[in-house]
């Protein structure tokens, strides 16, 4: 686990890979779940028979938003800023997904810390997100976050 101890180490770090994420497997009850939570039902996702039967994936897979939310907590186990009393994420450049996600993939996320500058009372960073799929060529999604953290 990486640990920043603030914003002139974040500044310090810009350019540096942060670290990669431990795997985490994406289930049908999470994306059954996901589902749910955002009302995208599409049956690439949730109709495990018809996906076997009809998608070019040949089973279902996870929504693409579903894989973009997992980076809050895949980015939980690769760093830590200290001193924080806020951070808010303030939005993503560039978000892609090059590959689809097939139901029980491993995924893991390799970060870099792209740019840092200050804002008032505290610092904005920009990682980059490249979230890896196991046993495949292309990542699952490339993103770039915006976070601003306040101290």
């Amino acid at each position: 686990m990486r640990v920043f101890t603030g914003p002139d180490d974040l500044m310090a770090s810009v350019g540096t890979e942060v670290g990669v994420s431990e795997w985490l497997t994406v289930d049908q009850q999470r994306i059954d779940l996901f589902a749910e939570a955002t009302g995208d039902h599409q049956w690439i996702h949730v109709d495990v028979e018809r996906a076997r039967a009809e998608s070019p994936f040949g089973d279902t897979i996870a929504h693409g938003y579903l894989t973009m939310s997992l980076l809050v907590p895949l980015q939980k186990l690769v760093f830590r800023v200290e001193g924080v009393k806020m951070g808010v994420n303030y939005g993503l450049d560039r978000a892609r997904f090059p590959a689809p996600v097939p139901v029980d993939s491993r995924l893991r996320d390799r970060i870099e810390l792209v740019d840092c500058s200050p804002v008032e009372g505290g610092a904005q960073v920009k990682f980059r997100h490249t979230v890896e799929l196991d046993g495949a060529t292309k990542p699952a999604l490339v993103a770039e976050s915006v976070v601003r953290y306040y101290f």
